[in-house]
C-alpha cells in the first residue's frame, strides 16, 4: 500500500479539535526520521472541550478500528493516512473519527 504514514509527529486531532499525541512502542522503523506509528501504539487527546447536556465527555483517546491490512510494524498493522480510527471518552463512549492533516509524505522502503 504505497501512501503516507502517520508518525510520532502527524499531527492528528479530536473531532473537536483537541490534539491526539502518539507514545511509540517502537523506534526502529523510522521515515524522515520519525517513528512509524502502528495499531499498537496509544493516541492520548488532551484538552477536548465536548460535552453533553451540560456533562463533560471529552475525547481522551483515539482507537485504530482499519488500520492497514498489509504494511506491519514489529507485528502490528501501521497506519496510513486513511486508517480509520474512532475518539473515544473515558467511559469509551464514542465521540467521532480523528482528523489527520499533517503526515509523512511519501512512504520509502516499506
Amino acid at each position: 500500500m504505497p501512501g503516507n504514514l502517520l508518525h510520532v509527529n502527524a499531527t492528528v486531532t479530536c473531532p473537536h479539535g483537541a490534539p491526539a499525541t502518539a507514545r511509540p512502542a517502537q523506534a526502529r522503523v523510522l521515515v524522515t526520521g520519525q517513528a512509524v506509528t502502528s495499531t499498537a501504539d496509544p493516541y492520548t487527546v488532551t484538552g477536548c472541550p465536548f460535552t453533553v447536556a451540560g456533562k463533560p465527555q471529552p475525547c481522551v483517546t483515539v482507537r485504530w478500528v482499519v488500520p492497514s491490512a498489509r504494511i506491519r510494524v514489529n507485528g502490528s498493522p501501521a497506519l496510513p493516512q486513511s486508517a480509520v480510527g474512532l475518539c473515544q471518552s473515558a467511559e469509551q463512549v464514542p465521540q467521532g473519527p480523528p482528523v489527520v492533516t499533517v503526515v509523512q509524505q511519501r512512504a520509502e522502503g516499506v
